[in-house]
């Protein structure tokens, strides 16, 4: 079977993947997509199992993502988190009304016994998303940072302190130890040749998390997995988050270069933006393939677009 008439699995973490995974769900064939889901961000807060990239991944491809914000459903409203902070409760995160139901019923479904991957193809089914979407695993990972602070857990230092510490290395605690996702589990030991796809998210807090679940990177590098990337890192910075800083602190410099390096040995193709054609060379000379596209999804069309720039370079 050649790659293009084979499964396509998007490796995702939040707002940046989500956007070309729901590119990749609307323009991808009927029952040919998988999306993983990184799980490394995951965390409890009051009682609530909360599941960020799972969530805004299920929100996006469901068309309910708020979109003027990034992150949360549309049409929010925030009386509980108004209720709990005049009781003197914890406001740092921010739990809309209509997200926190998301949380409710998926922390009494996982207290009944329920596996996370079972969870979250329940919930999706019930938003109408028809695309599998798969966390990386069942079994708790959860990224910590090294920072100029100290230790600080994923949440804490992303949300609560804004991303302002300076890391200095950055564990996934649990990955060596967790089980791929019974989903995922069966991706990888498929004897049909698939196709996977880097989604443009952040690659140390999104993707390597994944990549640290046993057998994942090693599947990636077997011959038969055409493996192409889009590029987080557009003129030198990430479009959202902390990626550009993170690559500057652990690496020495941001650069869709830098994605290059960081994932060499995993890729066949790298997507870079048209403001880093200058770099193809030098990314090239790494045995890494390039793409020049407008990577920038401002809308639905630049998402249909870019995925189908996508799908063609695993043809």
């Amino acid at each position: 079977m050649s790659a293009a008439h084979a499964p396509v699995v998007a490796l995702s973490g939040g707002v940046g993947g989500a956007k070309l995974a729901h590119g990749l769900a609307r323009t991808a064939p009927a029952g040919g997509l998988v999306v993983v889901a990184n799980t490394g961000d995951d965390f409890e807060h009051l009682g609530l199992r909360i599941c960020p990239d799972i969530d805004t991944l299920v929100y996006t491809l469901s068309d309910t993502a708020d979109t003027t914000r990034g992150w949360g459903r549309a049409d929010e409203t925030w009386h509980f988190l108004e209720a709990l902070e005049r009781l003197g409760g914890p406001d740092w995160f921010r739990l809309g009304d209509r997200d926190l139901a998301m949380h409710v019923l998926r922390t009494e479904r996982l207290r009944s016994g329920r596996l996370l991957s079972a969870v979250t193809r329940e919930l999706a089914t019930a938003l109408g998303i028809d695309t599998p979407i798969v966390p990386m695993s069942d079994d708790p990972v959860r990224t910590i940072l090294d920072t100029d602070e100290g230790l600080l857990d994923f949440q804490d230092y992303f949300v609560h302190r804004q991303c302002r510490p300076r890391v200095r290395a950055i564990e996934y605690r649990g990955a060596r130890s967790a089980r791929p996702s019974p989903p995922l589990a069966a991706l990888l030991a498929g004897d049909v040749p698939c196709a996977a796809v880097l989604c443009p998210s952040n690659p140390h807090l999104s993707i390597d998390p994944i990549l640290a679940v046993p057998d994942v990177r090693a599947w990636l590098e077997r011959s038969t997995v055409r493996v192409v990337a889009v590029s987080p890192i557009v003129g030198g910075e990430a479009l959202k988050g902390p990626a550009a800083k993170l690559l500057r602190e652990l690496a020495g410099s941001s650069s869709a270069l830098a994605i290059a390096e960081h994932y060499a040995g995993l890729l066949d193709i790298l997507v870079i933006d048209e403001q880093d054609a200058h770099l193809a060379p030098r990314i090239e000379a790494l045995g890494i393939s390039v793409q020049v596209d407008d990577t920038v999804m401002r809308s639905i069309p630049d998402r249909d677009r870019l995925a189908r720039r996508v799908l063609r370079c695993l043809a």
